[in-house]
């Protein structure tokens, strides 16, 4: 099976797919909404995990500032959550911030168990800088977000 497994950088003709795997969750509660237009805007933050050539997962990386960086829209299928997956892609978007240089990592989650398995620390929202909000206008939260702040220092 794991031979069977890609992660590769999306690419324009995977946004379907993205959004359909992000927006299947969503109205769980357990992820927010991502228009098609924010991901098309957005494809080369992605990553993509193929399993026999189907898309199964996707995450990005998006750069905030010189020594920041933010892991978004996170997301598994769902018969293939806990299988491993959405580790893989984590450890992907780690290791290109890595490669970019970017300092400390974070995400704003409702998965605050997993991410903790994978090495983030739960932070306050206050330590994040304010530019990392303009999205929040559009989010059906704003203002009282409910997400959990979580860190990963590379340095």
């Amino acid at each position: 099976m794991e031979q069977d497994i890609i992660i590769r950088k999306a690419i324009v003709g995977d946004v379907p797919s993205i959004s359909e795997t992000i927006n299947v969750h969503a109205p769980k509660g357990i992820m927010l909404p991502r228009p098609i237009s924010q991901i098309y805007d957005n494809v080369r933050d992605y990553h993509v995990i193929e399993y026999n050539g189907e898309i199964i997962g996707c995450g990005a990386l998006h750069v905030t500032w010189s020594d920041l960086a933010e892991i978004r829209a996170l997301s598994i299928k769902e018969e293939y959550i806990g299988k491993g997956y959405g580790r893989r892609i984590v450890e992907r978007l780690l290791d290109e911030a890595k490669e970019l240089e970017v300092e400390k990592v974070f995400v704003l989650t409702y998965q605050d168990k997993f991410f903790g398995v994978m090495g983030f620390h739960e932070i306050d929202k206050a330590e994040l800088p304010h530019k990392i909000w303009s999205e929040c206008v559009n989010c059906i939260h704003f203002p009282n977000c409910d997400e959990i702040a979580m860190l990963f220092p590379l340095v």
